[in-house]
């Protein structure tokens, strides 16, 4: 594994964390008034319902699949589901939220991309983490024919192995991804970025409805146009 296998996956895992954690921090300590998605339902209701629902649908489901599939140890779940069996579990879950997340945010992005009234009040926040999203998922359904080629898991549990040594603070964690294929890693390099943008976007909504013990039952947020 040469160096920037190493910096790439073992040290700059650490500095997205540390990213996340403390800029969520102070950024809710210093700019609250920021702490929130701006709504453009005024300027246009077209292609928002569908493509937000459509994309929340599937990144909830694909960002708890993940949390639990990754950070499980493979003891626990082995007396109740094999290895394959989880594997394609995961790939045929996975797969359909994935394409219903991917529907969602390319309808998400096109809107603010052509929309000029939209487009001309996004910050360049709002488009660069669309389009991280965006590739994201896409590089996500890409891994579902690789990891069809070894339906046995293996590869499922190496990469869990690396995610559950670098959040314990183990070491050989890089060394298990040395037969891991590009789109893997640049899945899980993109992911690793994805949260150390975090505090600097919109999604640091997130933390308010996770935070939130009322959120699923919340009201409905009402807006109403002129005229």
């Amino acid at each position: 594994m040469s160096y920037s296998q190493y910096f790439l996956f073992g040290i700059y895992p650490y500095i997205a964390l540390a990213v996340f954690f403390l800029g969520s921090l102070i950024r809710f300590d210093r700019e609250q008034y920021t702490w929130k998605s701006d709504s453009s339902q005024l300027l246009r209701r077209g292609q928002l319902r569908l493509g937000s629902n459509l994309f929340h649908v599937g990144v909830l489901f694909l960002f708890f699949g993940h949390f639990f599939g990754m950070l499980t140890p493979h003891f626990l779940y082995e007396p109740f589901i094999s290895t394959g069996a989880k594997q394609i579990l995961a790939m045929v879950s996975g797969g359909i939220a994935g394409v219903l997340a991917f529907i969602g945010i390319s309808l998400l992005l096109h809107r603010r991309l052509t929309e000029p009234r939209i487009r001309a009040t996004s910050k360049t926040s709002d488009i660069l983490i669309l389009l991280l999203l965006w590739l994201q998922l896409l590089l996500g359904l890409a891994t579902i024919p690789l990891s069809a080629q070894h339906l046995d898991g293996s590869m499922m549990v190496r990469l869990a192995e690396w995610a559950q040594r670098i959040v314990t603070f183990r070491g050989g964690a890089v060394e298990l991804l040395a037969g891991a294929g590009w789109i893997f890693k640049t899945h899980l390099f993109l992911g690793m970025t994805i949260f150390l943008v975090f505090p600097f976007t919109r999604l640091v909504h997130v933390w308010s409805g996770f935070a939130a013990m009322t959120y699923v039952v919340r009201a409905w947020q009402l807006v109403r146009p002129r005229g």
